[in-house]
């Protein structure tokens, strides 16, 4: 179900993060050895409006009962913001380069889809919901990871999605959602009873029995493991406040009724758990039945009278199931009220819900303190927050339990703690600022050969002799299993005038690794050891399969006078030959720049002879081409193998004004129905600049 971090079975939790930069304060810094207490506590007037301009000596603290010191205190209040698009653009051009350079300021939610108590004629419902929140209140600075909480039923491992701010790729894990729930129990014991009948007729006595009672049971074992596996998960993002968005009608198992229901007790347990988990993690669930304001559900429609009145006693009727429907509500509610969130159950008030998930993730007030008893004896401790002011309401975690047993053993790795730390933070950290592009290439059948290019903030370096910089890359495919990983470590041994320009510029890295076609995360993380700085940085990346499609575009990959100058440790050989410079992670250019770019063109369709026309334009703001270049390819000069056009060229940029633009590479092939390929990518361009 997870796929989040590649050593997070091992039990190893990362540095915490770099918390949102909020205005006018500094976000909370721990020992990281040391299990402190996050709290973030949110503080509304009587007509639930967020209060601002509390302090720390406004609030007041209290473990089972007793004051604790606030050792760090911040307000946070993040900015929802829209993703930069050309005018012309219904939407954002999909960024092909991924950087740490700003913090890390957004939201930060998971969304869990329950299948196992989700009706599949409800599935429409949830997609429309889940949309809904993504497309109308997800920030371009946010970031939301998709779960599928399952049951028995099962599903597909690469289903889910890992924490991006891309709304397609979140939009199309969400269209994977199918509802998987059983059949309501009540009808399932009226149809028993009534199959029954020529038995009772006959004098003798049956039990109606539902026959996916076992799977009701471990359907709500499942999903409550899940849950709480989330939870713990998230406890390893540190400095903010964190969501689950949990879409599900609840769980209708009864689990008070522990004469009959076997798996009662272990449920209830297993609750208590999630709820510690998550309030352990400071961790606020939304539960959110997607049904909206629920009046003759299909249960009621599909419920018959029995022929005979005995079933009426054992609630066999519309009571039966008004009663299911009370026990998922409840669990609903109990999710959300115990650990600091909100249920939506019965509204289709989804906007007004939405809006308020949002301001409650948004601007609230983060306590923290060491705690007085952090021994891992598995005991809750209850937590009171207090303002000293009048009339207001305050809402954060009731408290937390410590953790059991023995800690977990140090990972074994051949990493830096720092670089290891890094490279598993689910949210990217900045203190080594980066960029990061990823070029999929034709490389040995079936697999592609990706350009990966990492180029290094040079202020933040700290180059001294024989200093080193840790880097790595690590590629996931949807299923979270490693497919390719590279580890090295550049010595720093400069010359004065290379050291200077390094501090000015950076530092640029190229790497190749080889992965078949797919859906990947390629994380990648550097330290430095001589300053000891560190960063992260998550980059989605999709892989066409070069081989079997008739057309296909590798990645496109550009350069430019003063991005070439940057130092470039090691360089692509492949790519040598056909750029003037080294590939660069700029998409910001000066008006006295020309760019060069290049890309293949892979035609396998061979059968025929025929053209392929390639075209790069530019489009401005509003939507006009203000650069265009046309050429002419045959699929002579592939001699009948399936194989590439090499493509490349230069776009001037002194007669475009400053703005933002649209460069886009484009290949038809003039066989069939004309079929098309391309990448584009947007640009920015700045006034000259001395080269």
């Amino acid at each position: 179900m997870l796929v989040f971090s590649i050593t997070l079975s091992a039990g190893q939790a990362p540095t915490a993060p770099t918390a949102p930069t909020p205005q006018g304060s500094q976000p909370p810094t721990f020992k990281v050895q040391v299990d402190y207490v996050e709290v973030d506590v949110l503080v509304t007037d009587q007509r639930g409006a967020y209060v601002r301009g509390l302090k720390k000596e406004d609030f007041q603290v209290f473990e089972d009962g007793k004051p604790q010191s606030i050792s760090n205190f911040a307000v946070v209040d993040i900015p929802i913001e829209s993703a930069a698009r050309p005018l012309f653009a219904k939407e954002a051009v999909e960024p092909d380069v991924r950087s740490n350079e700003r913090p890390f300021d957004g939201r930060v939610y998971v969304v869990v889809l329950d299948d196992a108590h989700t009706d599949a004629a409800n599935t429409a419902k949830v997609k429309i919901a889940v949309h809904k929140f993504i497309n109308e209140n997800l920030g371009a600075n946010d970031l939301m990871a998709i779960v599928f909480a399952r049951g028995v039923a099962g599903g597909r491992d690469d289903d889910a999605q890992e924490f991006t701010n891309n709304k397609r790729l979140l939009n199309s894990a969400v269209d994977k959602f199918i509802g998987k729930k059983p059949r309501a129990a009540t009808l399932e014991l009226l149809d028993s009873f009534n199959q029954q009948a020529p038995i009772r007729a006959a004098g003798g006595t049956a039990d109606p029995r539902d026959p996916y009672k076992g799977e009701r049971e471990m359907n709500a074992r499942k999903v409550l493991e899940q849950l709480s596996a989330v939870s713990d998960w998230f406890a390893s993002v540190r400095g903010r406040k964190k969501a689950i968005l949990y879409f599900s009608e609840g769980i209708e198992y009864d689990i008070h009724d522990v004469f009959n229901n076997q798996a009662a007790s272990m449920l209830q347990s297993q609750m208590t758990d999630l709820i510690r988990s998550a309030t352990k993690a400071n961790v606020a669930i939304y539960a959110i039945d997607p049904r909206g304001l629920l009046a003759l559900s299909d249960g009621n429609i599909e419920l018959q009278s029995p022929t005979d009145p005995a079933p009426e006693a054992a609630n066999l009727n519309e009571r039966g199931l008004q009663n299911e429907m009370r026990l998922a509500r409840e669990s609903l509610q109990t999710f959300a009220e115990e650990t600091g969130g909100f249920a939506v159950v019965n509204s289709n008030g989804f906007t007004n819900a939405f809006s308020r998930i949002v301001e409650e993730n948004s601007s609230y007030y983060l306590l923290a303190y060491y705690p007085p008893n952090p021994k891992r004896d598995g005991k809750f401790h209850k937590i009171e927050v207090r303002v000293a002011r009048p009339n207001l309401t305050i809402r954060s975690r009731r408290g937390y339990v410590n953790p059991s047993g023995k800690p977990p053993a140090p990972v074994k790795s051949e990493l830096s703690p720092e670089l290891l730390d890094a490279l598993n933070s689910p949210i990217p950290i900045s203190g080594l600022g980066m960029k990061v592009f990823a070029a999929p290439f034709k490389g040995t059948q079936p697999n592609a050969s990706v350009l990966l290019g990492l180029e290094l903030r040079g202020r933040d370096l700290k180059p001294q002799e024989n200093d080193k910089v840790e880097i790595s890359f690590v590629a996931t495919d949807a299923k979270g299993k490693v497919k390719a990983s590279s580890k090295d470590a550049i010595t720093l041994n400069l010359r004065p005038e290379t050291k200077a320009r390094v501090e000015q510029s950076g530092i640029r890295v190229m790497r190749r690794i080889e992965i078949p076609p797919g859906r990947y995360l390629i994380r990648v993380a550097a330290h430095d050891s001589a300053g000891g700085a560190a960063g992260s940085v998550s980059y989605d990346l999709e892989v066409p399969d070069f081989y079997q499609s008739p057309l296909t575009m590798s990645g496109l990959v550009m350069t430019s006078p003063l991005a070439a100058a940057m130092t470039t440790a090691q360089a692509d050989a492949e790519l040598r030959q056909v750029m003037p410079g080294a590939p660069a992670a700029t998409r910001t250019f000066a008006q006295n720049e020309e760019i060069a770019l290049y890309a293949d063109v892979y035609d396998n369709e061979v059968s025929k002879p025929h053209k392929v026309d390639i075209t790069t334009t530019v489009t401005a703001d509003a939507g006009r081409v203000v650069f265009k270049n046309d050429e002419e390819r045959s699929s002579s000069d592939l001699n009948g193998q399936r194989g590439g056009y090499g493509y490349s060229t230069r776009v001037p940029l002194k007669d475009l004004a400053p703005g933002l633009y649209v460069l886009r590479v484009e290949a038809r092939s003039r066989l069939g129905d004309g079929m098309t390929t391309g990448r584009q990518v947007q640009i920015t361009v700045e006034p000259p600049r001395v080269q």
